[in-house]
């Protein structure tokens, strides 16, 4: 009879067991909370940049009647940068800086940085804190939208200590920004993000402009290669 009691409760336990198994849920990264920064980065297509192989784009600013270009070459699998202003071209390996490639390196890294923001705030995340305001108003357009802050740290990089506030939609993509250096009240600078572009599933803004003045930020000869 005892035999029988345990044997009976063994199987309830077992039918128990197996419908919490049953009922258990199990969590996708897809399901996972994302951040704001990282909502910003996704919704411009930061999947894709794995199967990135090469980028090349060309920096141009207008201002006034002045202008300057340089031209960049990034092969993100050999981590080599080409440079190319007029007739002089430079090429260097990243992990391989002297002196002459270090300087050189901070005009790629202000370069690549206006390009592709939104994923530098994956690549980035570490070495940064932010802030989220759900209603803010834009400083060009003066329109409601949504704001992040990001303020550096202040060691390491070219421009440590420097905040940036990015105002986007609630397709989180990004319409102004702010750069405020080394964290000031007053903006250094506030453009504003257009022209986007859908290059190999990714969303780029090719346009910069500030309001009210003479000048732009844009990009040109942007090409993307894949694996």
């Amino acid at each position: 009879m005892k035999n029988l009691v345990f044997f009976l409760g063994l199987l309830i336990l077992l039918n128990f067991s197996c419908k919490t198994d049953k009922n258990k849920k199990t969590i996708t990264p897809a399901e996972v909370e994302q951040s704001i920064p990282e909502k910003i980065a996704y919704a411009n297509g930061f999947k894709h940049w794995n199967k990135v192989k090469k980028i090349q784009f060309s920096f141009n600013v207008d201002r006034d009647t002045a202008h300057f270009e340089r031209k960049w070459i990034w092969d993100i699998h050999k981590n080599k940068v080409t440079r190319i202003i007029t007739k002089d071209t430079i090429t260097y390996k990243r992990n391989a800086l002297d002196s002459v490639s270090t300087k050189i390196n901070g005009g790629f890294i202000n370069d690549k940085f206006w390009l592709l923001a939104p994923f530098n705030l994956i690549w980035d995340s570490k070495n940064y804190t932010y802030t989220y305001s759900e209603n803010s108003k834009s400083p060009i357009a003066k329109e409601e939208l949504q704001k992040l802050t990001i303020v550096y740290g202040n060691e390491g990089g070219y421009t440590p200590g420097d905040a940036y506030d990015f105002y986007f939609d609630t397709d989180y993509k990004i319409k102004e920004w702010v750069y405020r250096k080394a964290n000031q009240a007053e903006p250094s600078m506030t453009t504003t993000w257009e022209d986007y572009s859908l290059e190999q599933g990714m969303h780029i803004a090719k346009m910069h402009k500030k309001g009210g003045d003479n000048f732009k930020l844009y990009f040109t000869d942007l090409e993307i290669f894949t694996d």
